[in-house]
């Protein structure tokens, strides 16, 4: 199995990324304050007022590791990748059978019902921590209404019909998402999932977190040959990339949900950590971000068993097995695509 290396988040505005030989040189005004060997970083993700020299630019696609550059609140700019890794065969195929179709059915069905089968797996754990019994009723309500949802998925004759089931799954989910917030439940509270900008403090996190897993999903994509512009269950769309937003949604709950769950729950982060704009975005200050990436960072090591391939593996590597699965299934080596199924 591989093993998981460093993705370094550089945060500090007005940073400057140079080569210092085979290392990565974070420098700020006058003053390098780390450097870091190449071959120990899976990626590097610029965030805000943060540059990087050509030099360092051509060390990092030497070495295959993809820099990223982002927003300070998480949206997705831009990014810089060598070579194109793995079977150009590989990707002809990938495109044949995302074009829709019988092809593309399968897989599309094991997305939204593995997406359904985590929600819910996130709701009952949600339910069994809740000291409240209205509110763990309301999990358990909201888990068995899932449980239907994913059978009605899993056997969708049409990949529009599990599009609709993997919406209706979303509503209900986020219907009972409040239910598991607790802390400061006043200023945390969540009423419904709002994007561009986030309105609310829980809105906020969770898009974040969901960069930080995008980047993530990106990388391991690109790294077993897949393109992540091309999906099963989104739409082709100019900048989007359909693939890793399709991967994305049978790990957000696992992976996103819980880190943003934990974090208000046990009070890492505080209602104080954030802006709220005129317009009434609301925004992470700086100390919160860097919380978020460092807690995001700590999650990754934490090890499960897979419950397809029965070894024990980094949370941080689940990307990059399910990619891994993904292609093997395209190029023919599986029968089917093994979803993540969370435990």
């Amino acid at each position: 199995m591989r093993k998981l290396l460093n993705t370094m988040h550089v945060m500090t505005q007005g940073a400057y990324l140079h080569r210092d030989g085979e290392t990565v040189a974070i420098k700020v005004g006058h003053e390098t304050r780390l450097r870091v060997p190449v071959h120990t970083l899976e990626g590097l993700v610029c965030w805000g007022q943060v540059s990087c020299s050509p030099p360092v630019l051509a060390l990092c696609c030497e070495k295959g590791v993809g820099i990223s550059f982002m927003t300070e609140q998480g949206r997705f700019l831009a990014r810089v990748q060598g070579p194109v890794s793995g079977n150009v065969l590989v990707r002809r195929q990938q495109y044949r059978m995302c074009d829709g179709g019988e092809q593309a059915l399968p897989t599309v069905r094991m997305i939204v019902t593995a997406k359904v089968a985590n929600s819910r797996t996130v709701l009952l754990r949600g339910a069994r921590e809740n000291a409240s019994e209205q509110q763990a009723e309301q999990l358990r309500s909201a888990a068995q209404r899932l449980q239907w949802i994913g059978l009605d998925a899993s056997r969708a004759p049409n990949i529009d019909t599990a599009r609709g089931h993997e919406g209706v799954a979303g509503q209900e989910y986020f219907s009972a998402f409040n239910c598991m917030v607790g802390g400061d439940r006043e200023a945390f509270s969540f009423t419904g999932r709002s994007r561009r900008p986030p309105l609310d403090r829980c809105n906020a996190l969770l898009s974040f977190v969901y960069a930080l897993l995008r980047h993530d999903i990106e990388s391991a994509l690109e790294s077993v040959g897949l393109d992540p512009a091309v999906g099963f269950l989104h739409t082709d769309r100019p900048g989007r990339p359909s693939l890793a937003l399709d991967m994305m949604e049978e790990l957000r709950a696992p992976l996103a949900d819980r880190l943003v769950l934990t974090l208000i729950n046990r009070r890492q982060v505080q209602a104080s950590g954030f802006i709220v704009q005129d317009g009434g975005a609301v925004l992470l200050e700086e100390a919160t971000r860097k919380e978020v990436v460092a807690a995001w960072q700590t999650r990754k090591q934490e090890e499960i068993l897979h419950p397809f391939l029965g070894e024990r593996v980094t949370l941080g590597l689940v990307p990059y097995t399910q990619a891994l699965l993904l292609s093997r299934y395209i190029r023919g080596g599986l029968d089917a695509y093994p979803a993540f199924l969370w435990r």
